[in-house]
């Protein structure tokens, strides 16, 4: 089965599921912390996606252990579940499409800004108010510093990416140059 319906079935369902028990925040924050733990701690993810190296109760152990607080039930429950099923290797994209199901319900979009230093609160709120008047949505931006992109930011919102860095900036006048010389030849 193609792993993005399988991300998108199972974020659907924990979507509906704490839609029923009322704990939808909770476990929305939980996710944030999972999939922060997982993309920041080196070997993390390695490990709940080995299939041979340790078994499905400890890799549960494991996030139980990443969370670093204790798990509510809905969230355990999903896990427990994904494990059962055979999809701890998705638990990332899963739990990133459960956060962003779980907002755009709401009216609120998820986006994620890449600088190469630290924004200013007053360029976020400008950001904010530019995709409310867009898009009619509130929006929640994770600010990712990344010096590589050398200067200006990449933004990224479901399916729009928008690169004004300098690095990118740098690749495409590489690219053209590289495209014009092999016109050339």
């Amino acid at each position: 089965m193609n792993s993005s319906l399988i991300v998108s079935r199972y974020a659907r369902a924990l979507v509906k599921y704490v839609r029923e028990t009322g704990h939808g925040k909770a476990v929305f924050s939980e996710a944030g912390i999972l999939v922060k733990a997982l993309e920041e701690v080196p070997g993390l993810e390695r490990m709940i996606q080995s299939r041979d190296v340790i078994s499905d109760h400890e890799k549960v152990t494991l996030l139980h252990t990443a969370l670093g607080q204790p798990m509510s039930h809905e969230m355990e429950s999903f896990i427990r579940l994904l494990a059962k099923n055979g999809r701890l290797t998705e638990i990332r994209f899963i739990l990133k499409h459960f956060q962003a199901l779980l907002l755009r319900s709401e009216g609120v979009r998820n986006a994620v800004l890449t600088c190469a230093t630290e924004p200013s609160p007053m360029l976020l709120q400008r950001i904010k108010a530019l995709v409310k008047a867009y898009t009619g949505d509130d929006v929640v931006i994770r600010v990712r510093i990344d010096h590589d992109i050398i200067g200006g930011f990449v933004f990224d919102m479901d399916d729009y990416l928008m690169d004004a860095s300098v690095k990118g900036q740098l690749e495409k006048i590489r690219q053209d140059f590289h495209n014009d010389n092999r016109r050339i030849i």
